[in-house]
């Protein structure tokens, strides 16, 4: 079917200066659904060329009118004041909010489009109407979604699982012991928790957007960093904790942080409150507290480089199966089929 893809992002590295975690799982999504017969436009700016000067080869069609199509994909946006709230045209304004409303009236109001909406971040409102439209279906990152989405996981290629070698990744050397890539948003209080005590009393880093750092002395913030460079902070650091936000957790909603460590051979640490922990993680890696933390980073260097060592690098690379390529693929599929009548073609018309 062809598909109208609305996102606010990057398909490439973009630029250092902005949020976009779906850099690290988008085009692998979007080829994945090219791959499998599908047309795919996108409704949004071509951000790669025009903010971050990258020219993606004609492999992708961008259009900013109202193209016909079979339905409509929205990476969901909301509000953000000062930003998209703005006046178009004014200092700092981004356009994803107003852009996104012209989409959701032209297709799913106006023409009725089946319409799939992805709430990456958990900000769609339970009471959403677009949570009882009948050719409207809302899918989220989590295990335990809100009553009638769809669980749809951040993927991750499957042949990036299977290039993991756990031997490999365990010999490699590091030089920190404790090491994180991500922003601050919401993450205070795991911070101050779980990974501020520990970097108190070992080699660590922490890059990204963190403005308020005045409590946190001790730690080495090193701002943002370009998008590529992730996983050079993982391959040092021997392990990370994964830090998620309160509405993420108490659904199991885990971000793209924990298989950008794993394949980089970074263990993750993760607080045993989130939900289905034990889906993520093997049970060495559960922590309660800044002193499991360091407990557990000292054990970790007493074996690194050893075959126990590798033997927990495997366990997390078997995890992230539950996050693989062609299982979400096959999510969306269900969730489009399920919402586009057998022969119907063209939908939303200009």
């Amino acid at each position: 079917m062809k598909i109208g893809y609305s996102f606010w992002g990057f398909l490439g590295n973009g630029v250092t200066d902005t949020p976009d975690g779906g850099r690290s799982h988008r085009r692998p999504f979007i080829d994945a659904l090219l791959d499998r017969g599908h047309d795919i436009v996108f409704l949004q700016a071509d951000r790669d060329r025009l903010e971050a000067g990258e020219d993606l080869g004609g492999t992708y069609t961008f259009d900013d009118g109202l193209p016909h199509i079979d339905a409509l994909f929205l990476e969901w946006r909301w509000a953000i004041t000062g930003r998209n709230t703005t006046i178009c045209g004014a200092e700092g304004h981004t356009c994803d909010l107003h852009r996104q409303a012209q989409l959701t009236n032209h297709y799913t109001v106006r023409h009725q489009t089946p319409t799939v909406i992805w709430d990456k971040d958990r900000t769609l409102r339970a009471e959403s109407v677009w949570r009882r439209t009948a050719h409207t279906r809302v899918c989220e990152a989590a295990l335990a979604p809100t009553h009638g989405a769809h669980s749809l996981l951040f993927p991750v290629a499957e042949g990036l699982l299977a290039q993991a070698d756990p031997v490999t990744l365990a010999a490699q050397r590091r030089d920190l012991a404790l090491g994180y890539v991500g922003n601050q948003y919401d993450r205070d209080e795991p911070f101050d928790r779980f990974f501020a005590p520990a970097a108190a009393r070992v080699e660590h880093l922490v890059a990204g957007k963190w403005t308020k750092t005045d409590r946190w002395p001790h730690v080495h913030f090193l701002g943002r960093i370009p998008f590529e460079a992730a996983a050079d902070v993982y391959g040092r650091s021997l392990a990370t904790v994964l830090m998620l936000p309160e509405r993420y957790a108490a659904v199991g909603q885990m971000t793209q942080r924990i298989f950008e460590a794993v394949l980089a051979g970074c263990l993750p640490l993760a607080p045993a409150n989130i939900r289905y922990v034990n889906r993520f993680v093997p049970d060495e890696l559960l922590v309660h507290s800044g002193r499991d933390v360091i407990e557990r980073l000292s054990i970790l260097r007493e074996i690194a480089g050893t075959q126990q060592h590798a033997d927990l690098i495997a366990g997390c690379v078997d995890r992230l199966r539950l996050f693989g390529l062609s299982k979400q693929i096959n999510t969306l599929e269900s969730v489009l089929h399920g919402l586009v009548r057998p022969g119907t073609t063209e939908r939303g018309a200009a």
